[in-house]
């Protein structure tokens, strides 16, 4: 999740720290230290500038610095210039250029965390926790996450050959994607048998303002009849934060959202819904998965906390951080981790997750069962939640769910391709009043 930012100028930050007394003994001693371990940073500097076997410029040994010093801080925190902080500025405003994933690094390995809904990844079958071994048969073990990225990057039109290894099966197999230059729609919207079907692939700059659009057109194509409304989260990675809220809100009536949390006790900042929801109280489904992060489970979270919605599917990714996107330079920013958020009810979903109401599996997908699901938890270094919350086992029962047994197969041969979505349709279709009768008039004698 991210969020706009500006600081200081360097020099003039600095300038101004100049000016702040150091007015206790301990103050001083944690300058000393930081000035030790600055001398240190220095000295190694120096060192590899002067002997290093190939001349190296002080760009490239800075940048490699940053970098380190993020990366040891999160999985999310990260520094961009240059081509990277194009990227990032586009996929901020829902434009971007690529394949389509949203990836990670694990062990020196590109792990897919998500596609992106109608992308050309998603269409080629790539699915999250896939790892990405090749490209184009160049292997990319030990590839920083920019370097991976870069490659995948590409002419629209032209075609790479991704190598995947895929937990569940016994051979690695290639996949070959051609690029695109990706426009997103992060919000679409379909009726199903009387259902709105709102589907919410990003939080990107106009989500909130679509999804308004959205229920407002399933108003009108049902003539204000809908029986309820399904919100399609799923392989949902997220995106702005004030967008999550405005989502939020256009379900609620009134209360908290989300609060941010920062590093302090006093730190914290909550934001509330305005009147009006504009789902006119009727019931809510909201479907997730292991790709469902970050503000996308923002919205899961505020809605299933106010028993708004009936949160359904699979446990979510479990991202609870804010990232403030600073910029620092005309062509330089840093995505740092500057909160955790929490939904209305305390809770921190950070490497948690929301769990759903109901847990449905996606039975048409044949490898479900045998892929391992890819989360926060998963991350190396990973943030933990603050809250210290243990689940415990409250009932032991490994009896199969007589309503999950049926197979992929056996689900396509009744013509559904999406057992998730199509459990929720017949859910909420149980939930809805039953048709008023209307007595006929008797004749008069």
């Amino acid at each position: 999740m991210l969020r706009l930012a500006k600081l200081l100028p360097p020099l003039a930050l600095v300038g101004a720290l100049a000016m702040v007394p150091i007015a206790t003994t301990a103050m001083a001693a944690a300058e000393t230290d930081t000035q030790k371990e600055l001398e240190t940073f220095f000295s190694v500097f120096e060192r590899v500038r002067a002997n290093y076997v190939d001349k190296v410029d002080d760009h490239t040994l800075i940048k490699g610095a940053i970098d380190g010093m993020l990366a040891a801080l999160d999985p999310h925190s990260s520094y961009a210039e240059a081509a990277d902080f194009t990227q990032l500025k586009t996929t901020t405003d829902g434009n971007y250029g690529g394949l389509g994933l949203t990836v990670s690094t694990e062990d020196g390995a590109v792990k897919v965390i998500a596609p992106t809904e109608d992308s050309p990844a998603d269409r080629a079958g790539i699915k999250a926790g896939d790892y990405i071994t090749h490209l184009d048969g160049e292997f990319l073990y030990g590839f920083s996450l920019d370097e991976a990225v870069d490659k995948m990057r590409g002419k629209p039109g032209t075609t790479i050959k991704l190598t995947i290894v895929r937990p569940g099966r016994d051979k690695p197999f290639d996949v070959s994607v051609t690029r695109e230059r990706i426009e997103l729609k992060p919000v679409k919207w379909e009726v199903k048998d009387n259902v709105g079907v709102i589907n919410i692939n990003g939080f990107s700059a106009q989500t909130g303002a679509m999804t308004r659009e959205a229920l407002l057109g399933i108003d009108k194509a049902t003539g204000g009849r809908a029986l309820g409304y399904i919100v399609d989260l799923r392989s949902n990675p997220g995106g702005l934060l004030d967008q999550a809220i405005e989502v939020s809100d256009a379900f609620l009536e009134q209360g908290e959202i989300v609060s941010e949390r920062g590093r302090e006790a006093n730190d914290i900042e909550r934001f509330y819904a305005k009147p009006g929801d504009l789902a006119h109280a009727k019931p809510v489904i909201i479907l997730v998965d292991a790709g469902t992060a970050s503000a996308a489970e923002i919205v899961a979270g505020a809605l299933q906390d106010h028993r708004r919605a009936i949160v359904m599917g699979e446990r979510s990714f479990g991202k609870g951080s804010v990232q403030s996107v600073i910029q620092t330079g005309p062509q330089s920013a840093l995505r740092l981790t500057t909160a955790r958020y929490y939904t209305p009810s305390g809770r921190s979903v950070q490497a948690g997750g929301i769990d759903p109401d109901l847990a449905v599996p996606q039975l048409s997908d044949e490898d479900y069962k045998s892929r391992p699901k890819l989360r926060e938890a998963d991350l190396r270094r990973h943030l933990v939640s603050q809250a210290k919350i243990k689940d415990e086992v409250l009932e032991s029962d490994d009896t199969p769910d007589p309503r999950f047994l049926l197979t992929a197969a056996e689900l396509e041969k009744k013509g559904v391709k999406d057992y998730q979505l199509d459990y929720a349709l017949k859910t909420l279709q149980r939930l809805a009043p039953p048709p008023v009768q209307i007595a006929a008039k008797k004749p008069a004698r």
